[in-house]
């Protein structure tokens, strides 16, 4: 269970993808006339503190002011996905997309190809799984395994709502990405 001041009393719930927590959205506002409000999804970040100290956060509201702490680390997933080799391009671009740092291409058979690649889980978390789904007509699979902290250039992207920060709203996000 969670509060948020601007929307009150909630839970945080895990999902198997988007998909999934569209359906049980659905079915809870249909068949217990609920209003919802979702919120994108989070992973625990670690920060190393000016005194060389490291805390994990695990909602963007935790992250300190910047003067606070030396750098953000962020979780790193070797992701192995095993795609039909028609979608091989598109499947390396999305990870690219997604911050993926390339590892290997092993071919499993002359139409089969696994692609691994560490990528941030909160990348993974957000929809790369749904955008691979359908990138690739739902002919792949995907595991990923945790394989430690990483430094990273993130900041924490603020929601103002009447001139207000909602922190369920916020989130902690690439610099780069932090426009779109």
């Amino acid at each position: 269970a969670v509060t948020s001041e601007a929307l009150g009393f909630g839970y945080r719930c895990g999902f198997l993808g988007l998909l999934h927590m569209e359906i049980i959205q659905q079915r809870l506002e249909r068949e217990h006339d609920l209003d919802m409000i979702q919120t994108a999804p989070s992973v625990t970040y670690k920060i190393t503190q000016k005194d060389g100290s490291e805390e994990l956060i695990s909602s963007p509201g935790a992250l300190p002011t910047p003067d606070k702490f030396d750098e953000v680390l962020e979780p790193i997933v070797r992701v192995s996905m095993i795609v039909p080799s028609e979608f091989i391009g598109v499947t390396m671009t999305l990870s690219n997309d997604h911050r993926g740092v390339f590892i290997r291409q092993e071919h499993l058979s002359p139409t089969r190809v696994q692609l691994v690649y560490d990528i941030p889980l909160g990348e993974i978390m957000y929809d790369f799984y749904d955008k691979l789904k359908s990138a690739t007509r739902g002919f792949e699979t995907l595991n990923y395994d945790l394989t430690g902290f990483s430094p990273a250039d993130l900041v924490k992207l603020s929601i103002l709502v009447n001139g207000k920060e909602v922190d369920a709203l916020c989130a902690i996000v690439h610099r780069s990405f932090a426009d779109q």
